[in-house]
């Protein structure tokens, strides 16, 4: 299984509204074990389909970065049912690299999704993994962790993506 690339801040895929996944063939379970393996390479603990480069409504989640099975969670067109509770926690993403910041999420939060066989399955999930959830949930509707942040903010990361950007093609 291939390791896939990350596309990061500026690739047009990661600000759109990923497609509903209306069958789960042969391709897309490809693709979702291509997004475990390619987040345990990173290490990342969560992956959506968006920063592979693929617009469709699909995350893959393991907060043990490959250390337990148990611990994997391959969700297809996710979406939040509930939340409750708010909490502030520094969030950094593989496709935003090198940029943290203080982010607002819920505490507890309830996902409703299916899995690869098509069985749909409902996910209570508290803390870092209620986190990761809306994280990933949010790629898939086109959404960065920093557009959570103030306006001022949000101008600043850009300005220093941007900055980084061009300095890579100088070089």
């Amino acid at each position: 299984m291939p390791i896939l690339e990350i596309i990061t801040y500026g690739n047009p895929v990661l600000v759109q509204r990923a497609e509903e996944i209306k069958k789960i063939d042969k391709t897309i379970i490809e693709l979702a074990q291509n997004m475990v393996q390619t987040m345990h390479a990173t290490p990342g603990i969560g992956l959506a389909a968006p920063q592979v480069n693929v617009s469709r409504r699909l995350i893959t989640i393991d907060l043990s970065v490959g250390e337990n099975n148990e611990d994997l969670i391959i969700l297809i067109n996710p979406e939040l049912i509930n939340q409750e509770g708010e909490i502030i926690l520094e969030e950094g993403c593989l496709s935003v690299p090198e940029i943290n910041e203080k982010v607002t999420r819920p505490t507890r939060v309830v996902v409703k999704g299916m899995d690869l066989e098509g069985k749909e399955i409902m996910i209570e999930a508290e803390g870092s993994l209620a986190r990761v959830f809306c994280h990933e949930i949010d790629h898939l509707n086109g959404k960065l962790f920093f557009e959570r942040l103030s306006p001022l903010k949000q101008s600043l990361i850009k300005k220093k993506l941007r900055k980084r950007a061009q300095a890579g093609k100088v070089e």
